[in-house]
């Protein structure tokens, strides 16, 4: 089982637990609803954080992404070893997508125009909370649809054990 400074890899593709993805949209909810209720003057640093930690899954891997650490430090352990792992490519695409919502948002807040805040805050939102609560994951949806329509080779990501 990979650890967080070792994970695991399938061919080159880096593998993750795929609860870890969701555990992370749960804490991204909570951040951007805290950021969306306070609105783009007092939510700003909320927004912040949830760009860096965007950011440090989109840039760097989702290894890097502190809610992911959280995850693979504090709540893996306490849960039996998934059924499978996921190719960590479209949850960071994911990250991407979000990230380039986060972007938006802050420049909303700093340029003073709240719709743009508040659109791509809430667009966020969505996102994360249909990866939260129905583990939907819509950016991997978008990377998977992207590797269909280009012609790639698009597989479900999952590995059995």
């Amino acid at each position: 089982m990979p650890t967080s400074s070792s994970p695991a890899t399938s061919g080159g593709v880096v593998l993750i637990d795929p609860r870890g993805p969701r555990f992370a949209a749960a804490i991204t909810s909570a951040v951007l609803a805290g950021a969306l209720l306070a609105g783009p003057q007092y939510g700003l640093l909320l927004l912040v954080v949830q760009a860096c930690a965007f950011g440090a899954g989109s840039l760097l891997g989702l290894r890097y992404q502190p809610y992911g650490w959280v995850f693979r430090r504090l709540v893996r352990p306490r849960l039996p070893e998934p059924p499978e792992l996921e190719d960590e490519r479209p949850p960071r695409f994911a990250q991407t997508v979000g990230l380039g919502f986060a972007v938006l948002a802050l420049i909303g807040a700093l340029a003073q125009l709240p719709a743009l805040f508040y659109a791509a805050t809430g667009l966020a939102l969505v996102a994360a909370l249909l990866n939260a609560v129905f583990d939907f994951c819509l950016g991997c949806e978008l990377y998977l649809l992207g590797r269909r329509l280009s012609g790639r080779h698009a597989a479900s990501g999952a590995v059995s054990r």
